[in-house]
């Protein structure tokens, strides 16, 4: 694992993740096993995507179902909302920002100097993501609404 990836990189990128849906969903979330996926990631139905630059290079990737991303915004604005709309899209990118500023904070507190790409919402069923040389490391993190998956792949420069 080590050769390719650094654990001290993925953990603040998953600490934030359970921290912020834990925060701003006010429920219990279950952080269930670490696994590797290889160069192609199918998305759920709705990610953000994330780009990683600067002495390490990747993505992260937050990936869900579209129902979880629709209980997520429900919850989020207080308002029953039964499709995946506008304001779906903006709550997930607003979460997804939040989960990267709080981890890059993590981040640069541990010496690591890095930016990021604001979030691009990729949505539809059957897409798949190719990552040239990089291999994905996945936490998932369970919740009443679903799973959300914290998919992060990075190799340093």
């Amino acid at each position: 694992l080590e050769e390719f990836m650094n654990i001290d990189f993925i953990n603040p990128f998953v600490e934030a993740s359970y921290e912020i849906l834990k925060e701003v969903l006010q429920i219990e979330i279950k952080r269930e096993d670490i696994y590797l996926k290889s160069r192609v990631s199918n998305i759920k139905g709705i990610a953000a995507l994330i780009g990683l630059f600067g002495e390490v290079e990747g993505r992260l990737i937050l990936d869900m179902t579209p129902e979880t991303a629709i209980q997520i915004a429900s919850k989020m604005i207080g308002e029953n909302i039964n499709t995946v709309d506008d304001m779906v899209i903006n709550v997930i990118t607003e979460v997804a920002n939040m989960i990267t500023a709080n981890a890059i904070t993590k981040l640069h507190n541990r010496g690591y100097d890095l930016d990021l790409t604001p979030p691009s919402i990729i949505r539809g069923n059957d897409v798949e993501i190719t990552d040239k040389d990089l291999e994905a490391l996945v936490v998932p993190l369970r919740m009443q609404y679903g799973l959300v998956e914290i998919n992060v792949a990075t190799k340093e420069k």
